[in-house]
């Protein structure tokens, strides 16, 4: 299984493009929080997370540098050439959802409320689009005494 769940803070602004066909895709990266070490120093680590379609969209509508983000997805690797000639891979997330954990308004580490302004409200979680069935799905609730069980 490869998933991802991490919550982090925008480090940049979020960069809008299209593939030749017309994808829109948006890459941004986080700082992700560790644990302290044993000498009480904090580390971060940095993913780079790219998004797809209509989530790509909302992200580069909505997000900004120093947003707190929840983001869920995959890993993926890639390989590429630097400019010495060497083979370089590099990781990405392959955000599947992504949710605003911080307002617009509200600064990158205060956690103060500030009131709307006249923009659009960004939803809450942004999510790649699934073809799940609904929740009642025709299903219905069984009520079962454990007398009548076989185990």
């Amino acid at each position: 299984m490869n998933k991802v769940y991490l919550i982090g803070n925008l480090t940049r602004d979020p960069e809008m493009r299209s593939t030749s066909t017309g994808i829109p895709v948006c890459n941004f990266s986080i700082a992700v929080n560790r644990r302290k070490r044993a000498d009480g120093q904090q580390e971060t680590d940095f993913f780079n997370i790219v998004a797809w379609r209509q989530l790509a969209e909302l992200c580069s509508r909505y997000l900004a540098k120093g947003r707190k983000v929840a983001v869920s997805g995959s890993i993926q690797t890639r390989t590429y050439e630097a400019q010495d000639g060497s083979k370089r891979s590099a990781f990405d997330i392959v955000a599947d959802e992504v949710e605003f954990l911080s307002s617009a308004q509200a600064g990158a580490s205060s956690g103060e409320y500030h009131a709307p302004s006249a923009a659009p409200a960004a939803p809450r979680a942004m999510q790649a689009p699934a073809y799940n069935a609904p929740a009642d799905a025709g299903f219905t609730q069984v009520q079962v005494d454990d007398d009548e069980l076989p185990f």
